[in-house]
């Protein structure tokens, strides 16, 4: 495979086939954990190493899971990284861990890996796996990073901590979920016009 084909691999989950504003995958975690711009990144981050780490895995097993009990399989792969997410935020970041609390253990569920190794990882190679895996969690990462922070600012006046204006003056709606579904829209509207541009 050239060069040009692997870095397509890996920029397609970035802007072509964005989990989030062109797919419009994995919505419960997009729109229940985004209410700051910090809790958006890491959601996307623990993701992100859950896509990477089961792309990769999975591409090594193809040939090896019988077709009958491939979705299990895929299931206990991705569980398993899941589960290291979940015990290493407990104990190196448990404020981090409270605010994300059961959104943490649904990435196994989450459509975007699992429909990433069914289409994806089991079909190519390792290095490619692992760049498709990289590419859709960044992707993810900076869509729920995003949307996080125009939420955290409409409705707090902060954004990763810096106060940008007082608090007073935040819209209460883009803090509650209501604005979650708003925020979502005009960013997808705009992405949407951007790639029309």
């Amino acid at each position: 495979m050239s060069k040009d084909s692997n870095l397509k691999v890996l920029l397609n989950g970035l802007f072509k086939e964005n989990p989030t504003f062109v797919l419009i995958l994995g919505m419960c975690p997009t729109l229940a954990t985004t209410s700051s711009a910090i809790n958006g990144l890491s959601m996307g981050l623990a993701t992100t190493f859950v896509l990477l780490g089961s792309n990769v895995v999975i591409s090594l097993l193809k040939n090896i899971i019988p077709d009958n009990v491939r979705i299990p399989a895929y299931v206990v792969v991705i569980a398993t990284f899941v589960t290291v997410v979940e015990m290493s935020m407990q104990a190196y970041v448990p404020a981090l861990y409270e605010s994300l609390g059961l959104f943490i253990p649904l990435i196994v569920v989450n459509c975007i890996v699992l429909g990433r190794a069914e289409a994806f990882a089991a079909k190519n190679n390792v290095f490619r796996s692992a760049l498709d895996g990289l590419g859709m969690g960044l992707g993810f990462s900076m869509a729920l990073t995003m949307l996080g922070t125009v939420r955290e600012i409409l409705g707090t006046g902060k954004v990763f901590g810096f106060t940008l204006y007082p608090d007073k003056y935040g819209m209460l709606l883009f803090v509650l979920a209501p604005g979650a579904f708003i925020a979502l829209g005009f960013l997808i509207a705009i992405m949407n016009k951007l790639k029309k541009a």
